[in-house]
């Protein structure tokens, strides 16, 4: 009696070949010689090979549905396994059974997506504060103008490998442990791709892109930071073949300012200004990022003590307002007086009482950020 294929995988006789193959993955992970060595079950494994490789293959699967048996002239579904391994078809089959993921067939496509490309900005601090528009030249791969992109001379075309007909693959019957088992691989020929160029294009040598200068007009944000990174969708690599060009990223790198330094959107500058201004009080005009300005310095100004000008720093990327721009003071003491000014410092001192000072001692050393330490923390 004839051997019911559709039973030993346990499948319905109208079952696709996708359900068939899923079925014969899932038994044989579970009837393979090396996970279950007894003897019932090699049997078993034996009958499961001979099934798919009938319902497998359309033509056997055509005999065995119209009554016959395609294995009876090896000797019947169970002869015909040979060994272990006479049943499969392709030993990818075996890999898909094990690790439960079917192989890529099938010819590759020349087409691919092109790489991300990154290039450097500089700008100013001003630029970065209240954002800008730049031309930047970017030398990247561009779709061929010749062969757009096809990787063929013009008035030619690419053609079917003859080697493995298009198929991309070439298979090999080798035996082993497993028996008779046919293997797949790259065909040679074409690499792959199931076709070959015979004259490849003589301006990008069948790559299908080839490499330009072109410029392109960037929008910087108000608010951005050394490192911030612009991204332009499809204006990066285009890929092998002419395929879609990948992103283009435009780092941010902020030039020093010779005046302000920048924490966070905050700004930070240091004013200088001697011992009489800083005890009389006085204006000093400062360049913001917003024109001149006069800073207000006002009597009895200790040094490292700083007067904050609101909303003039940096714009917040994400959000609306700005920072403030920090002035910190630094009073200068004078190192050498002539005669006069001695006398005047001498006589100064003794009407404030301070001829012979003792000083105040505390621990640690109270340097600017320090102060500024204490002052955030309200001491």
């Amino acid at each position: 009696m004839a051997t019911d294929y559709y039973a030993v995988l346990g499948v319905q006789r109208d079952a696709s070949q996708e359900q068939i193959k899923k079925a014969f993955r899932r038994l044989a992970r579970e009837l393979h010689p090396d996970v279950n060595p007894d003897p019932k079950t090699q049997e078993r494994f034996k009958e499961i090979n001979a099934a798919y490789e009938v319902l497998s293959d359309p033509q056997k699967k055509q005999v065995f549905d119209l009554g016959g048996d395609p294995l009876s002239g090896a000797g019947g579904g169970g002869g015909g396994a040979g060994g272990f391994g006479a049943g499969f078809g392709n030993f990818s089959d075996i890999m898909d059974a094990f690790f439960g993921q079917a192989s890529q067939r099938g010819p590759r496509s020349r087409t691919r997506r092109g790489q991300d490309a990154m290039i450097r900005l500089d700008i100013e601090l001003d630029e970065a504060a209240f954002g800008t528009t730049k031309d930047i030249q970017v030398d990247t791969a561009i779709v061929c103008t010749t062969c757009s992109g096809e990787g063929a001379a013009p008035g030619t075309s690419a053609q079917t490998c003859d080697m493995c007909r298009g198929r991309g693959e070439v298979s090999q019957v080798t035996r082993s442990f497993l028996g008779q088992v046919m293997t797949s691989r790259p065909c040679p020929q074409c690499q792959g791709f199931g076709t070959v160029v015979p004259t490849p294009c003589p301006e990008c040598a069948g790559d299908g892109r080839i490499r330009s200068r072109r410029t392109l007009t960037v929008k910087i944000p108000a608010g951005v930071d050394n490192g911030t990174r612009i991204q332009l969708a499809g204006e990066g690599e285009v890929g092998p073949g002419g395929g879609p060009a990948g992103d283009l990223y435009v780092e941010i790198h902020e030039l020093p300012h010779p005046v302000f330094q920048r924490r966070g959107d905050d700004l930070h500058c240091t004013v200088t200004i001697p011992m009489t201004a800083a005890t009389l009080g006085t204006q000093c005009p400062l360049e913001t990022l917003d024109g001149l300005e006069e800073i207000d310095i006002r009597p009895g100004t200790q040094s490292g003590q700083s007067i904050p000008l609101h909303q003039r720093g940096i714009t917040h990327l994400r959000g609306g307002g700005r920072g403030d721009l920090i002035v910190h003071v630094e009073v200068l003491t004078p190192a050498k007086l002539d005669a006069e000014q001695e006398e005047l410092m001498r006589r100064l001192a003794k009407l404030r009482g301070e001829e012979r000072p003792t000083g105040h001692f505390q621990p640690g050393q109270q340097g600017l950020f320090s102060r500024l330490k204490d002052a955030f923390n309200g001491r």
